[in-house]
C-alpha cells in the first residue's frame, strides 16, 4: 500500500508522514526531496533553470514511478502536486494508493508559515501576516477542488501529532 499525504504547505505532511512511516515500519518519501535527488538540484534551482513546465512534467513522472512501486511507502506531496496534470486522477484510480488530505484552517496555516517565509520561496515576498492570510485563502480556494478528491479528509486544527496519527490509522484498519 502507498499512503499519500496531500495538503497545503505547512499542513504537517512531512512531520505526520515520517511519524506514520515509523509506526508502519515502512519508508517515508517527500516528493520534492525525491525530485531534487533524481534531478541532482534543488527545486528552486529546477524552477529557475528549466522552468515550471519542466518541473511539473518531472513531478508527474516521478509521482508515477513512486505510485507504481511495489514497496509500501508513505509519500508526502508538494502542495501543488495534486493540482497539475492528471496527478489526482492517478492517485484516485490506483487501487493500492490511499490518499489523505491534511486540512488545516487558513489562520493556523498563516500562523505556522509566517516565520518560515525565508525557507519557502512561494511566500518569501509577503511581509505582513494579513498578506499571507489573503495569499493562502486565494491559493486554497483554487486547490481545494483537487485536495478534496482525496480518499479521506482529516481536519487537523488543534490536534496533536498523536491524535492525527490515530485518525489516519483508523482509516487504514
Amino acid at each position: 500500500m502507498i499512503i499519500v499525504l496531500i495538503g497545503y504547505m505547512g499542513s504537517g505532511k512531512s512531520t505526520i508522514g515520517k511519524a506514520l512511516a515509523t509506526k508502519l515500519n515502512c519508508k517515508f518519501l517527500d516528493l520534492d526531496d525525491y525530485i531534487s535527488d533524481k534531478e541532482n538540484t534543488s527545486i528552486s534551482n529546477l524552477f529557475k533553470k528549466k522552468g515550471e513546465i519542466y518541473f511539473r512534467k518531472k513531478e508527474t513522472e516521478y509521482l508515477k514511478e513512486l505510485v507504481n512501486s511495489s514497496q509500501p511507502i508513505v509519500l508526502a506531496l508538494g502542495g501543488g502536486t495534486p493540482c497539475y496534470g492528471n496527478n489526482m486522477t492517478l492517485l484516485t484510480e490506483t487501487s493500492h494508493v490511499v490518499s489523505f488530505y491534511l486540512k488545516l484552517s487558513i489562520p493556523l496555516l498563516a500562523k505556522r508559515l509566517f516565520n518560515e517565509r525565508d525557507t519557502r520561496p512561494l511566500i518569501s515576498h509577503l511581509e505582513i501576516e494579513a498578506e499571507l492570510l489573503e495569499f493562502i485563502g486565494k491559493h486554497l480556494f483554487e486547490r481545494t477542488q483537487y485536495y478534496s478528491k482525496s480518499d479521506f479528509t482529516l481536519q487537523t486544527d488543534y490536534k496533536s501529532e498523536q491524535e492525527i496519527l490515530e485518525d489516519l490509522m483508523s482509516h487504514l484498519v
